[in-house]
């Protein structure tokens, strides 16, 4: 389409033109630019020059945006994109921001936090790109959740640290309530009846909760637990807050995550309808 415009002589015909431009022309208005900080979560190399990326921002929430030339230097050598944004990088983005669009444009990106201390630390990393796998696929696009931010860029901070397991798992819980897909562990999903066997605990990934002693044998695709993971799961959602993040966080290792961090991969597993990537690499 088209459009030619024919102005008048007349300087207050020319204002009144312009005046009338965003009510004319709603397509115009819609595209102003947003700014926020955000997390890069998923990025797909477009082109030689060019990413598709999943950001969460702190104001915006989930968002996908093409960074075009993201690659591409000027003959001074700099970039508008700082030479590309990686997964985990903590940056102030400019974009079109339309929420009626599936993909809006990136136009400025200044990288304010490149977690360098997590990249040198394996482990930490796996468990940084596990964060941003839950993010992306747990969170709706166009939903603010300002202080799930604020918890995720704290978390990757501390992810390069020895305390990177229990603040994944501590994490990965307050995503899953604050997304509606935590089990609960207090009731049998089956019968409705408090779980309080001291001796052994189950869980069902389908059913997405905890099963009772009498209810088990009913259940399939039951997963057996130690009791004293679930009551250590509810000391983690119970901890006092500062900021959004929880304190005084108990010193964990592999041998008390791993078994939460498997049930819930399984339970994602089944809700999502998919396999998830990174439990491979953060469970072994």
């Amino acid at each position: 389409m088209v459009l030619r415009f024919t102005l008048m002589k007349d300087r207050g015909s020319r204002i009144a033109i312009l005046d009338h431009l965003p009510s004319i022309f709603p397509i115009i208005r819609h595209m102003a630019l947003a700014r926020d900080r955000c997390i890069c979560v998923r990025k797909v190399e477009y082109s030689e020059t060019s990413q598709i990326l999943t950001l969460f921002g702190r104001d915006h929430g989930l968002l996908r945006v093409i960074a075009k030339g993201a690659h591409r230097a000027t003959k001074a050598g700099y970039s508008k994109f700082d030479g590309g944004v990686d997964l985990l990088d903590v940056g102030e983005a400019v974009f079109t921001f339309d929420p009626g669009r599936e993909l809006n444009t990136l136009t400025e990106w200044s990288l304010r936090e490149g977690n360098l201390p997590l990249r040198r630390y394996l482990r930490g990393m796996y468990l940084g790109l596990y964060s941003a796998e839950l993010v992306s696929l747990l969170i709706q696009e166009n939903d603010p959740l300002p202080e799930l931010f604020v918890r995720f860029e704290k978390s990757l901070c501390d992810l390069g640290t020895a305390k990177a397991e229990e603040t994944f798992l501590a994490f990965q819980l307050d995503l899953l309530h604050q997304t509606g897909h935590l089990a609960d562990f207090a009731v049998c999903v089956e019968c409705g009846n408090p779980v309080t066997d001291d001796r052994s605990a189950y869980f069902s990934p389908s059913r997405g909760g905890s099963i009772c002693q009498n209810c088990q044998g009913v259940v399939p695709d039951r997963i057996r637990l130690d009791p004293r993971l679930i009551r250590l799961a509810r000391q983690l959602l119970r901890l006092p807050r500062s900021n959004g993040s929880p304190q005084r966080l108990p010193r964990l290792t592999r041998h008390q995550t791993d078994p939460l961090n498997r049930l819930f991969a399984e339970q994602m597993n089944h809700t999502l309808g998919k396999r998830l990537r990174m439990p491979a690499y953060v469970l072994g």
